[in-house]
């Protein structure tokens, strides 16, 4: 009997010993053995620990580098001041904003202190989670480094708070990942000095919000005319909006982008759980930036042109307050109404491409407004007050005054004839002569053989006199051509030279600035008005007499409008110059029309565009009630008029001067 084959031994036939010779058995982990095992699970950990030494070397050798040059923030706290440029704030008449120049800070307000609206809009729309992380949003970050490498490039930053609040303090706005790194440790380092109201706190206090203002009290003041205690929701969204893009998204550049933006901060304030639906379709619908709402607004003096006269009112704030290294507040005389009226006037009446110059004053030489040029971002130069022009007839006024003191009446006969000095022989733009006619025909008429004669008869050192007297400090030459408006004036000065004519006979100095406050404290304050007497009242009747006979029949009835106005048109040689000059009430206005070049203009005379431009300012000027005018019913009397813009006091005169020099200019 043979032994049977252990198991072990046999072996597989047919197609089982086929397969079965053609693959191997897998070694299973128990085949491992122990020391094997060992060493690779060693191998394993050994090199994971070097390189996450290595990794924090270079890491915290990177983070080292970045963190040299950082500043220090030990000394910053919520009431540290910020190195700023002084600011200078220019106000209208009424109080209303005309402009501000310089960094404008309002004062250190605490998140306590603040409507729980406003810093709930500030947080929904800059950093919703502001309040669980720890200065830096890893998830903000994450969806920012997928954006930005999509997109090839920096285009979003991720930026919590404290990191916006950091790179404001002490970093610069470049986008670049070394300024994004050194923004993260310095958001961390913040973070751990400060509590997170603090650095709201420092944040609304430092944050830029447009128009020159830093922090949200100055942001509220300029914007809403009330403190930052006092904003409502929608001007709160408003504020919080103006983070993005200041200058673009503020009230004073867009309304309706202003709007836009504060719509979107509420919905976020929706999203983020503050607000319910139907209270932003409820506020959206209402409220626009400036009105509506709760708290009155401040208004700003509509149009770009009112820079002109801020600029000329800085100038003079300046020198009244001796330096800028404190904050400025200047009150000006400027008649918000009489500024958009003026702008309106010059905007819409067609120039031919010429330039124009407009400015209205009170008789005692307060500036209410003022139109330096078309558009001022294209030129500043400001032509009211900077530019020397021929007045042409317009000067006439000035020529016949010491005539009128001499004896002269406007009854008075003067020959209209040919006449010739030092071979020169003027012409009458009509060209041809009237013969015998009353100073006030010749007044009215604009007759230049007239005016030539009559400074010859009383000769022109007096008529260089006079236009002294008058507040004329340009140079002028006594040539026989000065009767005719031929030597060179400032448009402010002649003004002033018929607003004595038309308060009845006292000196004018133009100003603009009532108050100047110099860190709260007042540097200058303008009291009372001139008592100098520089042309008797009966004189100053005659020439007013002769004056409104140019406006009812004579050359400048096209600026006639139904009230007792006394005025002037003048037009310099080849029309280079075109002049309207006049006044109704107390209400005294000039106009000038030109080329900047001073190349010659298409025919235009002050009797046609100027004077079009004179009586579109002054009807609404008039209806409005801002002068004191007489008007004519009917029947051709005339009816008293408004009371609204202030006569001057009555003044004891002084004794006639009349070697006046304007020594009291601004």
């Amino acid at each position: 009997m043979r032994n049977p084959t252990p198991k072990s031994e046999v072996k597989p036939r047919g197609k089982e010993s086929r397969l079965a010779a053609g693959k191997k058995r897998a070694p299973s982990p128990t085949d491992i053995s122990p020391a094997k095992r060992f060493t690779l699970l060693w191998w394993l950990t050994k090199w994971s620990l070097v390189f996450t030494i290595w990794g924090c070397l270079v890491v915290g050798g990177v983070l080292a580098w970045f963190a040299w040059d950082l500043p220090a923030i030990d000394d910053l706290g919520p009431a540290a001041d910020k190195p700023r440029r002084p600011s200078v704030t220019i106000l209208a008449g009424d109080g209303s904003l005309i402009a501000g120049y310089g960094d404008l800070y309002g004062q250190r307000l605490t998140v306590n202190e603040l409507p729980p609206e406003l810093v709930q809009a500030v947080i929904a729309i800059e950093d919703r989670r502001f309040f669980d992380h720890p200065g830096v949003d890893l998830r903000g970050l994450t969806r920012a480094m997928v954006t930005n490498l999509r997109a090839g490039g920096i285009v979003q930053g991720g930026s919590t708070l404290t990191q916006q609040l950091a790179k404001n303090l002490f970093l610069t706005p470049e986008r670049s990942y070394t300024r994004k790194i050194k923004e993260l440790l310095l958001a961390l380092a913040l973070e751990n000095k400060f509590k997170k109201n603090e650095l709201l706190t420092i944040y609304l206090n430092r944050v830029y919000f447009g128009g020159g203002t830093y922090g949200v009290e100055a942001a509220a003041q300029r914007y809403f005319g009330t403190s930052a205690r006092n904003v409502d929701i929608y001007q709160a969204a408003v504020l919080a909006g103006l983070l993005r893009a200041p200058s673009r998204l503020n009230p004073d550049n867009s309304t309706k982008a202003a709007h836009d933006r504060a719509v979107t901060v509420l919905w976020a304030m929706v999203a983020a759980g503050y607000l319910k639906p139907e209270e932003v379709a409820k506020i959206a619908k209402t409220q626009r930036p400036g009105r509506g709402n709760a708290a009155t607004p401040r208004p700003r003096v509509a149009g770009e042109t009112r820079r002109y006269f801020s600029d000329w009112a800085l100038e003079r704030a300046v020198g009244y307050a001796g330096s800028t290294t404190t904050d400025l507040a200047v009150e000006t005389t400027l008649n918000p109404t009489l500024q958009g009226l003026a702008e309106v006037a010059v905007a819409q009446i067609d120039t031919k491409g010429a330039q124009v110059a407009l400015v209205a004053m009170r008789d005692d030489g307060a500036v209410l407004a003022m139109v330096g040029g078309k558009r001022y971002g294209t030129s500043q130069f400001n032509r009211v007050t900077r530019a020397l022009r021929q007045p042409g007839s317009a000067f006439k006024p000035i020529v016949y005054l010491p005539a009128l003191e001499a004896g002269m009446s406007p009854e008075s006969l003067v020959r209209d004839a040919p006449i010739t000095v030092d071979g020169w022989t003027p012409r009458n733009y009509s060209g041809g002569f009237r013969g015998s006619v009353t100073l006030r025909e010749a007044v009215a008429l604009s007759l230049n053989t007239v005016a030539v004669r009559v400074s010859e008869d009383v000769g022109r050192d007096r008529v260089v006199q006079a236009a002294r007297r008058l507040g004329i400090t340009s140079p002028l030459k006594p040539h026989p051509s000065i009767a005719l408006g031929a030597g060179e004036v400032f448009q402010l000065e002649l003004a002033a030279a018929y607003a004595v004519f038309a308060n009845g006979g006292f000196a004018v100095v133009p100003y603009g600035i009532s108050e100047v406050r110099q860190g709260g404290k007042v540097v200058f304050r303008r009291t009372g008005a001139t008592t100098r007497r520089v042309v008797s009242a009966e004189v100053a009747a005659q020439m007013t007499d002769m004056l409104r006979a140019v406006v009812d029949w004579g050359t400048g009835k096209s600026a006639g409008f139904g009230v007792l106005a006394a005025g002037k048109s003048g037009t310099s040689q080849d029309f280079r110059d075109a002049w309207f000059i006049g006044y109704a009430g107390n209400l005294v206005t000039a106009v000038w029309v030109g080329n900047d070049n001073n190349s010659p203009m298409d025919r235009v005379t002050g009797s046609t565009i100027p004077a079009a431009i004179w009586r579109s300012f002054m009807v609404p000027a008039t209806n409005v009630g801002i002068a004191e005018v007489e008007r004519r019913t009917p029947s051709g009397k005339l009816s008293g008029g408004s009371q609204q813009l202030r006569r001057l006091p009555e003044r004891t005169p002084e004794p006639l001067d009349s070697e006046f020099i304007r020594d009291q200019m601004d």
